[in-house]
Protein backbone atom coordinates (compact mmCIF):
# COMPACT_ATOMS: atom_id res chain seq x y z
CA UNK A 1 0.00 0.00 0.00
CA UNK A 2 2.73 2.18 0.75
CA UNK A 3 4.49 1.20 -2.23
CA UNK A 4 1.50 2.42 -4.17
CA UNK A 5 1.44 5.57 -2.34
CA UNK A 6 4.87 6.46 -3.05
CA UNK A 7 4.16 5.44 -7.11
CA UNK A 8 0.95 7.66 -7.00
CA UNK A 9 2.33 10.48 -5.42
CA UNK A 10 6.20 10.64 -6.88
CA UNK A 11 5.63 8.90 -10.59
CA UNK A 12 8.49 7.96 -12.56
CA UNK A 13 9.41 9.71 -15.19
CA UNK A 14 8.18 7.17 -17.79
CA UNK A 15 4.78 7.39 -16.52
CA UNK A 16 5.31 11.50 -16.44
CA UNK A 17 6.21 11.30 -20.41
CA UNK A 18 2.98 9.31 -20.79
CA UNK A 19 0.83 11.48 -18.90
CA UNK A 20 2.39 14.60 -20.54
CA UNK A 21 1.90 12.83 -24.38
CA UNK A 22 -1.74 11.74 -22.96
CA UNK A 23 -2.48 15.40 -21.86
CA UNK A 24 -1.44 16.82 -25.00
CA UNK A 25 -2.78 14.01 -27.44
CA UNK A 26 -5.82 14.29 -25.49
CA UNK A 27 -6.10 18.17 -26.05
CA UNK A 28 -5.64 17.78 -29.46
CA UNK A 29 -8.44 15.18 -30.35
CA UNK A 30 -11.35 17.40 -28.46
CA UNK A 31 -9.69 20.26 -30.13
CA UNK A 32 -10.25 18.26 -33.52
CA UNK A 33 -13.66 16.83 -32.58
CA UNK A 34 -14.61 20.33 -32.01
CA UNK A 35 -13.23 21.61 -35.12
CA UNK A 36 -14.92 18.11 -37.20
CA UNK A 37 -18.70 18.40 -35.75
CA UNK A 38 -18.62 22.17 -36.16
CA UNK A 39 -17.54 22.12 -39.99
CA UNK A 40 -19.59 19.16 -40.40
CA UNK A 41 -23.02 20.82 -38.69
CA UNK A 42 -22.08 24.04 -40.88
CA UNK A 43 -21.89 21.86 -44.17
CA UNK A 44 -25.12 20.22 -42.95
CA UNK A 45 -27.06 23.43 -42.55
CA UNK A 46 -25.79 24.70 -46.05
CA UNK A 47 -27.04 21.51 -47.35
CA UNK A 48 -30.42 22.13 -45.77
CA UNK A 49 -30.13 25.76 -46.75
CA UNK A 50 -29.60 25.11 -50.19
CA UNK A 51 -32.29 22.51 -50.52
CA UNK A 52 -34.72 25.12 -49.27
CA UNK A 53 -33.95 27.72 -51.72
CA UNK A 54 -34.07 24.97 -54.34
CA UNK A 55 -38.06 23.92 -53.34
CA UNK A 56 -38.42 27.74 -53.12
CA UNK A 57 -37.79 28.37 -57.01
CA UNK A 58 -39.84 24.90 -57.62
CA UNK A 59 -42.95 26.38 -55.73
CA UNK A 60 -42.49 29.90 -57.30
CA UNK A 61 -42.59 28.18 -61.09
CA UNK A 62 -45.72 26.20 -60.23
CA UNK A 63 -47.18 29.59 -59.39
CA UNK A 64 -46.52 30.99 -62.24
CA UNK A 65 -47.86 27.97 -64.53
CA UNK A 66 -51.34 28.44 -63.26
CA UNK A 67 -53.42 31.09 -65.74
CA UNK A 68 -56.93 30.59 -64.70
CA UNK A 69 -56.65 32.42 -61.24
CA UNK A 70 -55.04 31.52 -58.14
CA UNK A 71 -57.75 28.83 -57.26
CA UNK A 72 -56.69 26.34 -59.90
CA UNK A 73 -52.72 27.24 -58.92
CA UNK A 74 -53.71 26.52 -55.41
CA UNK A 75 -55.26 22.64 -55.91
CA UNK A 76 -52.26 21.76 -56.95
CA UNK A 77 -50.66 19.31 -54.20
CA UNK A 78 -47.26 21.04 -54.22
CA UNK A 79 -45.58 17.68 -52.51
CA UNK A 80 -45.14 16.94 -55.93
CA UNK A 81 -42.37 19.66 -55.94
CA UNK A 82 -40.25 17.19 -53.69
CA UNK A 83 -39.99 16.20 -50.11
CA UNK A 84 -40.54 18.82 -47.24
CA UNK A 85 -43.21 21.11 -46.53
CA UNK A 86 -45.01 24.10 -48.14
CA UNK A 87 -47.25 26.79 -48.15
CA UNK A 88 -48.68 29.82 -50.10
CA UNK A 89 -49.75 32.49 -48.38
CA UNK A 90 -51.40 36.03 -48.85
CA UNK A 91 -49.93 38.89 -47.64
CA UNK A 92 -52.35 38.76 -44.71
CA UNK A 93 -51.18 35.88 -43.93
CA UNK A 94 -54.38 33.46 -45.59
CA UNK A 95 -52.78 29.88 -46.52
CA UNK A 96 -53.85 29.60 -50.29
CA UNK A 97 -52.20 26.30 -50.97
CA UNK A 98 -50.00 24.12 -48.59
CA UNK A 99 -48.45 20.21 -48.98
CA UNK A 100 -51.05 17.83 -47.81
CA UNK A 101 -51.19 16.37 -44.67
CA UNK A 102 -50.49 19.07 -42.47
CA UNK A 103 -52.69 21.41 -40.16
CA UNK A 104 -53.99 24.24 -43.05
CA UNK A 105 -52.55 27.15 -40.79
CA UNK A 106 -49.53 29.22 -41.08
CA UNK A 107 -46.20 28.00 -40.23
CA UNK A 108 -44.91 31.29 -39.35
CA UNK A 109 -46.43 33.55 -36.42
CA UNK A 110 -48.09 36.97 -37.23
CA UNK A 111 -44.93 39.01 -36.81
CA UNK A 112 -42.18 36.59 -39.15
CA UNK A 113 -45.55 36.47 -42.07
CA UNK A 114 -44.97 41.07 -41.62
CA UNK A 115 -41.36 40.70 -41.64
CA UNK A 116 -41.14 38.05 -44.91
CA UNK A 117 -43.73 40.30 -46.71
CA UNK A 118 -40.52 42.53 -47.40
CA UNK A 119 -37.49 40.05 -47.60
CA UNK A 120 -36.71 36.84 -47.16
CA UNK A 121 -35.98 35.49 -43.77
CA UNK A 122 -35.08 31.74 -42.57
CA UNK A 123 -35.86 30.73 -38.68
CA UNK A 124 -36.61 27.76 -37.45
CA UNK A 125 -39.68 26.23 -35.60
CA UNK A 126 -42.45 23.28 -34.66
CA UNK A 127 -45.25 22.12 -37.03
CA UNK A 128 -47.98 20.28 -35.68
CA UNK A 129 -47.52 16.05 -36.65
CA UNK A 130 -43.99 17.35 -37.94
CA UNK A 131 -41.75 15.50 -35.23
CA UNK A 132 -39.20 17.71 -34.21
CA UNK A 133 -37.83 20.63 -35.25
CA UNK A 134 -38.61 22.15 -38.81
CA UNK A 135 -36.17 25.04 -41.01
CA UNK A 136 -38.67 27.37 -42.32
CA UNK A 137 -37.61 29.78 -45.69
CA UNK A 138 -40.48 32.06 -46.45
CA UNK A 139 -39.68 34.31 -49.69
CA UNK A 140 -42.25 36.98 -50.83
CA UNK A 141 -43.07 36.71 -54.58
CA UNK A 142 -44.83 38.28 -57.49
CA UNK A 143 -47.36 36.23 -59.34
CA UNK A 144 -50.17 36.38 -61.32
CA UNK A 145 -50.15 40.28 -60.56
CA UNK A 146 -50.45 39.57 -57.19
CA UNK A 147 -47.99 39.62 -53.95
CA UNK A 148 -47.85 35.66 -52.58
CA UNK A 149 -45.71 34.35 -49.95
CA UNK A 150 -43.79 31.10 -50.78
CA UNK A 151 -42.94 29.58 -47.17
CA UNK A 152 -41.11 25.96 -47.67
CA UNK A 153 -39.86 24.08 -44.57
CA UNK A 154 -37.97 20.83 -44.28
CA UNK A 155 -37.57 18.50 -41.14
CA UNK A 156 -34.61 18.83 -38.67
CA UNK A 157 -34.87 14.76 -37.88
CA UNK A 158 -32.46 13.52 -40.00
CA UNK A 159 -30.22 16.52 -39.61
CA UNK A 160 -30.26 15.73 -35.38
CA UNK A 161 -29.84 12.12 -36.20
CA UNK A 162 -26.76 12.69 -38.52
CA UNK A 163 -24.90 14.65 -35.63
CA UNK A 164 -25.65 12.28 -33.02
CA UNK A 165 -24.23 9.44 -34.91
CA UNK A 166 -21.46 11.67 -35.46
CA UNK A 167 -21.14 12.55 -31.84
CA UNK A 168 -21.29 8.91 -31.14
CA UNK A 169 -18.49 8.18 -32.81
CA UNK A 170 -16.30 10.58 -31.74
CA UNK A 171 -17.50 9.92 -28.09
CA UNK A 172 -16.52 6.30 -28.99
CA UNK A 173 -13.59 6.68 -31.05
CA UNK A 174 -12.22 9.37 -28.82
CA UNK A 175 -11.05 7.27 -26.09
CA UNK A 176 -9.60 4.66 -28.07
CA UNK A 177 -7.32 6.56 -30.12
CA UNK A 178 -6.52 7.94 -26.89
CA UNK A 179 -5.40 4.89 -25.01
CA UNK A 180 -3.87 3.22 -28.17
CA UNK A 181 -1.72 6.70 -28.62
CA UNK A 182 -0.78 6.96 -24.86
CA UNK A 183 0.01 3.16 -25.06
CA UNK A 184 2.23 3.81 -28.08
CA UNK A 185 3.88 7.47 -25.93
CA UNK A 186 4.64 5.13 -23.36
CA UNK A 187 5.94 2.30 -26.01
CA UNK A 188 8.37 5.18 -27.32
CA UNK A 189 9.66 6.45 -23.42
CA UNK A 190 10.09 3.04 -22.81
CA UNK A 191 12.07 2.59 -25.64
CA UNK A 192 14.15 5.98 -25.23
CA UNK A 193 14.37 5.38 -21.65
CA UNK A 194 15.89 1.84 -21.94
CA UNK A 195 19.82 3.62 -22.51
CA UNK A 196 19.07 5.51 -19.48
CA UNK A 197 18.17 2.33 -16.90
CA UNK A 198 21.22 0.73 -18.26
CA UNK A 199 23.33 3.56 -17.60
CA UNK A 200 21.77 3.98 -14.17
CA UNK A 201 22.11 0.28 -13.40
CA UNK A 202 25.92 0.60 -15.14
CA UNK A 203 26.84 3.71 -12.74
CA UNK A 204 25.17 1.78 -9.60
CA UNK A 205 27.85 -0.50 -9.62
CA UNK A 206 30.58 1.87 -10.57
CA UNK A 207 33.50 2.43 -7.67
CA UNK A 208 36.61 3.91 -6.62
CA UNK A 209 38.36 0.92 -6.14
CA UNK A 210 37.40 0.09 -9.83
CA UNK A 211 38.61 2.59 -11.94
CA UNK A 212 37.92 2.47 -16.07
CA UNK A 213 34.62 1.13 -15.84
CA UNK A 214 32.75 3.40 -17.65
CA UNK A 215 28.96 4.17 -18.50
CA UNK A 216 27.67 2.19 -22.25
CA UNK A 217 27.02 4.41 -25.15
CA UNK A 218 23.99 3.89 -26.79
CA UNK A 219 24.55 3.03 -30.82
CA UNK A 220 22.37 5.61 -31.66
CA UNK A 221 23.37 9.96 -32.65
CA UNK A 222 21.37 10.95 -30.16
CA UNK A 223 20.82 12.98 -26.93
CA UNK A 224 21.14 10.14 -24.90
CA UNK A 225 24.74 9.03 -26.50
CA UNK A 226 25.93 12.97 -26.40
CA UNK A 227 24.29 12.35 -22.71
CA UNK A 228 26.67 8.63 -22.21
CA UNK A 229 29.61 10.64 -23.73
CA UNK A 230 29.89 13.45 -21.22
CA UNK A 231 29.18 11.40 -18.10
CA UNK A 232 32.28 9.24 -19.11
CA UNK A 233 34.50 12.29 -19.79
CA UNK A 234 33.47 13.34 -16.05
CA UNK A 235 34.05 9.58 -14.77
CA UNK A 236 37.59 10.27 -16.63
CA UNK A 237 38.23 13.38 -14.78
CA UNK A 238 36.96 12.12 -11.83
CA UNK A 239 39.33 9.15 -12.02
CA UNK A 240 42.37 11.51 -12.82
CA UNK A 241 40.80 13.36 -9.15
CA UNK A 242 41.02 10.70 -7.25
CA UNK A 243 44.47 9.24 -8.76
CA UNK A 244 45.92 12.96 -7.53
CA UNK A 245 44.58 12.53 -4.56
CA UNK A 246 45.65 9.24 -3.55
CA UNK A 247 48.93 9.84 -5.01
CA UNK A 248 48.39 13.51 -3.08
CA UNK A 249 47.83 11.50 0.14
CA UNK A 250 50.27 8.95 -0.06
CA UNK A 251 53.04 11.80 -1.14
CA UNK A 252 51.99 13.40 2.39
CA UNK A 253 52.06 10.47 3.89
CA UNK A 254 55.67 9.93 3.03
CA UNK A 255 56.63 13.75 4.09
CA UNK A 256 55.31 12.84 7.49
CA UNK A 257 56.17 9.90 7.88
CA UNK A 258 60.34 10.64 7.93
CA UNK A 259 59.97 13.69 10.12
CA UNK A 260 58.12 12.08 12.56
CA UNK A 261 60.54 8.80 12.41
CA UNK A 262 63.75 11.45 13.12
CA UNK A 263 61.37 13.33 15.88
CA UNK A 264 60.51 9.74 17.28
CA UNK A 265 64.73 8.93 17.36
CA UNK A 266 65.72 11.92 19.25
CA UNK A 267 63.00 11.89 21.60
CA UNK A 268 63.77 8.22 22.94
CA UNK A 269 66.79 9.18 22.47
CA UNK A 270 66.48 12.34 25.52
CA UNK A 271 64.57 9.84 27.18
CA UNK A 272 66.89 6.85 27.81
CA UNK A 273 68.78 8.99 30.33
CA UNK A 274 72.16 7.93 28.98
CA UNK A 275 72.47 10.86 27.10
CA UNK A 276 74.61 14.19 28.55
CA UNK A 277 73.68 17.58 28.32
CA UNK A 278 75.26 18.16 25.41
CA UNK A 279 73.53 15.27 23.27
CA UNK A 280 70.48 16.60 24.92
CA UNK A 281 70.83 19.73 23.61
CA UNK A 282 71.68 18.69 19.46
CA UNK A 283 68.63 16.25 20.40
CA UNK A 284 66.35 18.81 21.10
CA UNK A 285 67.77 21.15 18.50
CA UNK A 286 67.02 18.45 16.12
CA UNK A 287 63.30 17.86 16.90
CA UNK A 288 62.83 21.77 16.88
CA UNK A 289 63.69 21.74 13.18
CA UNK A 290 61.61 18.24 12.62
CA UNK A 291 58.75 20.38 14.21
CA UNK A 292 59.38 22.94 12.10
CA UNK A 293 59.14 21.04 8.67
CA UNK A 294 56.13 19.72 10.03
CA UNK A 295 54.53 22.43 10.92
CA UNK A 296 55.53 23.75 7.28
CA UNK A 297 54.36 20.85 5.68
CA UNK A 298 50.86 21.19 7.51
CA UNK A 299 50.73 24.71 6.70
CA UNK A 300 51.52 24.30 2.78
CA UNK A 301 48.67 21.02 2.59
CA UNK A 302 46.25 23.60 4.29
CA UNK A 303 46.93 26.66 1.91
CA UNK A 304 46.49 24.03 -1.13
CA UNK A 305 43.16 22.26 0.77
CA UNK A 306 41.72 25.88 0.56
CA UNK A 307 42.99 26.86 -2.51
CA UNK A 308 41.29 23.18 -3.87
CA UNK A 309 38.03 24.60 -2.24
CA UNK A 310 37.74 28.04 -3.41
CA UNK A 311 38.59 29.17 0.37
CA UNK A 312 41.89 30.94 -0.38
CA UNK A 313 41.51 34.15 1.21
CA UNK A 314 43.07 36.95 -1.30
CA UNK A 315 42.67 40.71 0.13
CA UNK A 316 43.66 42.68 -2.99
CA UNK A 317 44.84 46.26 -2.62
CA UNK A 318 47.53 49.09 -4.07
CA UNK A 319 51.14 47.52 -3.58
CA UNK A 320 54.47 48.81 -5.02
CA UNK A 321 56.03 45.98 -6.14
CA UNK A 322 59.80 46.98 -5.91
CA UNK A 323 59.14 47.41 -2.09
CA UNK A 324 57.68 44.14 -1.49
CA UNK A 325 60.93 42.49 -3.39
CA UNK A 326 63.40 44.24 -1.21
CA UNK A 327 60.99 42.31 1.49
CA UNK A 328 61.69 39.37 0.51
CA UNK A 329 65.91 39.98 -0.47
CA UNK A 330 66.24 41.17 2.73
CA UNK A 331 64.64 38.00 4.17
CA UNK A 332 66.96 35.93 2.30
CA UNK A 333 70.10 37.99 2.34
CA UNK A 334 71.95 36.32 5.23
CA UNK A 335 71.30 33.09 3.57
CA UNK A 336 72.49 33.96 0.39
CA UNK A 337 75.56 35.60 1.91
CA UNK A 338 76.27 32.34 3.36
CA UNK A 339 76.06 30.18 0.21
CA UNK A 340 78.23 32.74 -1.49
CA UNK A 341 75.38 33.97 -3.76
CA UNK A 342 74.23 37.20 -4.90
CA UNK A 343 70.64 38.06 -5.29
CA UNK A 344 69.80 41.00 -7.24
CA UNK A 345 66.51 42.71 -7.62
CA UNK A 346 65.49 45.05 -10.63
CA UNK A 347 62.15 46.22 -10.40
CA UNK A 348 61.06 50.15 -11.50
CA UNK A 349 60.26 52.05 -8.70
CA UNK A 350 56.76 53.21 -10.39
CA UNK A 351 55.56 49.43 -11.00
CA UNK A 352 52.30 49.54 -8.55
CA UNK A 353 50.25 46.03 -8.92
CA UNK A 354 46.94 45.50 -7.19
CA UNK A 355 47.23 42.12 -5.21
CA UNK A 356 47.52 40.66 -2.07
CA UNK A 357 50.77 41.74 -0.25
CA UNK A 358 51.20 38.57 1.83
CA UNK A 359 49.94 35.83 -0.84
CA UNK A 360 52.30 37.67 -3.03
CA UNK A 361 55.32 37.88 -0.96
CA UNK A 362 54.72 33.68 -0.10
CA UNK A 363 54.84 32.76 -3.69
CA UNK A 364 57.42 34.78 -4.35
CA UNK A 365 59.39 33.68 -1.64
CA UNK A 366 58.76 30.00 -2.72
CA UNK A 367 60.46 30.93 -5.51
CA UNK A 368 63.30 32.40 -4.55
CA UNK A 369 63.75 29.60 -1.93
CA UNK A 370 63.55 27.01 -5.15
CA UNK A 371 66.56 29.09 -6.38
CA UNK A 372 68.64 28.83 -3.93
CA UNK A 373 67.82 25.48 -2.47
CA UNK A 374 68.00 24.10 -5.86
CA UNK A 375 69.60 26.37 -8.79
CA UNK A 376 73.31 27.98 -8.29
CA UNK A 377 74.55 31.62 -9.18
CA UNK A 378 73.29 34.83 -9.04
CA UNK A 379 69.11 34.81 -7.80
CA UNK A 380 67.67 37.56 -10.41
CA UNK A 381 64.10 39.43 -9.36
CA UNK A 382 62.62 41.23 -12.34
CA UNK A 383 58.99 42.63 -13.32
CA UNK A 384 57.77 43.67 -16.60
CA UNK A 385 53.87 44.83 -18.20
CA UNK A 386 53.48 42.56 -20.96
CA UNK A 387 50.03 42.47 -23.21
CA UNK A 388 47.80 43.89 -19.51
CA UNK A 389 49.76 41.49 -17.20
CA UNK A 390 52.49 42.01 -15.12
CA UNK A 391 55.76 39.15 -14.83
CA UNK A 392 57.25 38.93 -11.92
CA UNK A 393 60.16 36.53 -12.71
CA UNK A 394 62.89 34.91 -10.46
CA UNK A 395 66.12 33.78 -12.68
CA UNK A 396 69.27 32.09 -11.75
CA UNK A 397 72.49 30.25 -13.22
CA UNK A 398 72.23 26.86 -11.98
CA UNK A 399 72.12 24.00 -14.61
CA UNK A 400 68.18 24.44 -15.07
CA UNK A 401 65.16 21.70 -14.84
CA UNK A 402 65.64 18.28 -15.55
CA UNK A 403 63.27 18.36 -18.95
CA UNK A 404 60.78 15.56 -17.55
CA UNK A 405 60.32 17.82 -14.59
CA UNK A 406 58.80 21.30 -16.66
CA UNK A 407 55.56 19.38 -17.14
CA UNK A 408 54.84 18.33 -13.42
CA UNK A 409 56.66 21.13 -11.89
CA UNK A 410 52.86 22.43 -10.34
CA UNK A 411 52.34 19.09 -9.08
CA UNK A 412 51.65 18.47 -5.57
CA UNK A 413 55.30 16.74 -3.89
CA UNK A 414 56.76 16.72 -7.62
CA UNK A 415 60.81 17.23 -7.17
CA UNK A 416 63.73 17.14 -9.94
CA UNK A 417 65.12 14.90 -8.42
CA UNK A 418 62.73 11.57 -8.18
CA UNK A 419 64.52 9.87 -5.45
CA UNK A 420 63.50 12.56 -2.75
CA UNK A 421 67.05 13.33 -1.59
CA UNK A 422 67.09 17.12 -1.53
CA UNK A 423 65.41 18.82 1.30
CA UNK A 424 62.22 20.58 0.95
CA UNK A 425 58.42 18.46 0.12
CA UNK A 426 57.79 19.71 -3.22
CA UNK A 427 54.81 21.68 -2.28
CA UNK A 428 56.16 25.05 -2.98
CA UNK A 429 55.36 25.10 -6.90
CA UNK A 430 52.00 24.03 -6.25
CA UNK A 431 51.47 26.79 -3.75
CA UNK A 432 52.80 29.57 -6.01
CA UNK A 433 50.17 28.31 -9.24
CA UNK A 434 47.27 28.78 -6.30
CA UNK A 435 48.22 31.23 -5.56
CA UNK A 436 48.48 32.90 -9.04
CA UNK A 437 45.01 31.46 -10.33
CA UNK A 438 43.72 33.24 -7.00
CA UNK A 439 44.52 36.52 -8.17
CA UNK A 440 43.29 35.74 -11.92
CA UNK A 441 46.87 34.78 -13.31
CA UNK A 442 49.13 31.63 -14.03
CA UNK A 443 52.49 30.29 -12.77
CA UNK A 444 55.10 29.07 -15.48
CA UNK A 445 58.22 27.34 -15.62
CA UNK A 446 61.46 27.26 -18.11
CA UNK A 447 64.96 26.15 -18.64
CA UNK A 448 66.96 29.77 -19.80
CA UNK A 449 68.44 29.33 -23.10
CA UNK A 450 72.21 30.27 -21.56
CA UNK A 451 72.18 28.36 -18.78
CA UNK A 452 70.10 28.01 -15.61
CA UNK A 453 66.31 27.64 -14.27
CA UNK A 454 63.45 30.88 -14.69
CA UNK A 455 60.01 31.21 -12.72
CA UNK A 456 57.77 33.55 -13.25
CA UNK A 457 53.71 34.56 -12.32
CA UNK A 458 51.55 36.31 -14.33
CA UNK A 459 49.04 38.87 -12.42
CA UNK A 460 46.47 41.18 -14.44
CA UNK A 461 47.12 44.69 -14.40
CA UNK A 462 45.17 46.43 -12.36
CA UNK A 463 46.97 48.78 -10.53
CA UNK A 464 46.11 52.04 -11.34
CA UNK A 465 46.09 53.53 -7.64
CA UNK A 466 49.66 54.45 -5.70
CA UNK A 467 48.85 53.39 -2.11
CA UNK A 468 48.93 57.11 -0.03
CA UNK A 469 51.67 56.06 2.19
CA UNK A 470 53.89 54.74 -0.91
CA UNK A 471 57.22 56.45 -0.83
CA UNK A 472 59.95 55.95 -3.80
CA UNK A 473 61.46 52.57 -3.69
CA UNK A 474 65.01 51.75 -4.90
CA UNK A 475 66.65 48.73 -6.77
CA UNK A 476 68.77 46.16 -4.64
CA UNK A 477 71.63 44.60 -4.85
CA UNK A 478 72.63 42.09 -1.75
CA UNK A 479 76.05 40.66 -2.70
CA UNK A 480 78.08 38.15 -0.50
CA UNK A 481 80.20 39.53 2.02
Amino acid sequence: MRGLRRALLHPSLRIKLTLAFAAAIGVLLTCLGLFIYARFEAGLDQSLNQGLHSRTNDVRALVNQADTGLADAGGVRLSSTGAGFAQVLSPGGQVLDQTPGIPRSPFLAAGEIAAAAKHPILTTTTISGVPGSVRVLATPVRAQDRSLLLVVGTSLQSRATTLQNLRDVMLLGGPVALVLASLLGYAVSALSLRSVEAMRTQAKRLSVAEPGRRLPVPPAHDEMRRLALTLNEMLDRNDVAFARERRFVADASHELRSPLAVLKTELEEALSGDASEDELRLALASADAETDRIANLARDLLTLAQADEGRLTIERGPLRLNEALERIGQRFAQRARSEGRMLVISVPDEMIIHADPLRLEQALSNLVDNSLRHGGGTVVLTAVRRDGFVEVRVADGGPGFPEAFLDIAFERFSRPDVGRTTEGTGLGLSIVSSIARAHGGEAHVANRPGGGAEAWITLPDTADVVPQDATPGRGVSLASS
